[in-house]
């Protein structure tokens, strides 16, 4: 239960790391029109802090971390949600430094981003074939 709980405080930092930076990047360039900088905040809590902390709890009340697809659920969950992250931090700093990108460019970083996507939908799956595959005591 411990290393979840210090997993899900890395994500908690983060995430109100990501939220000063969203507000003081947008407030020194003064943009104030909508820009991916604003959800980084939010996915970092709910899918980092919150998560965590009740797959911890799951963890403690049941098996899972004896069931077979739940380490690679969790590898490929921690690979997914700062890749995805990051690629919100890469077209959102580019919203509001105003960069024209080129059609290619722009989806080069569209491409990216669903990759970030599919291994957080990856992971997301295979956590709950693990939690169902789990024996839970009561």
């Amino acid at each position: 239960m411990k290393k979840y709980i210090k997993i899900s405080f890395l994500y908690a930092v983060l995430a109100m790391a990501s939220g000063v930076f969203y507000r003081e990047f947008t407030k020194f360039n003064d943009f104030t029109a909508k820009t991916a900088l604003s959800v980084t905040h939010f996915h970092l809590f709910v899918l980092g802090t919150i998560v965590l902390l009740i797959i911890g709890l799951l963890a403690e009340r049941s098996n899972l971390e004896a069931v077979k697809t739940f380490r690679p659920a969790m590898i490929v969950y921690h690979i997914g949600l700062p890749f995805m992250v990051a690629m919100f931090y890469v077209r959102g700093i580019l919203q509001v430094l105003g960069s024209d990108l080129s059609q290619a460019a722009d989806l080069a970083v569209s491409g990216v981003a669903g990759i970030g996507h599919v291994l957080m939908a990856t992971g997301i799956v295979l956590l709950f074939v693990s939690l169902m595959k789990a024996e839970y005591r009561k």
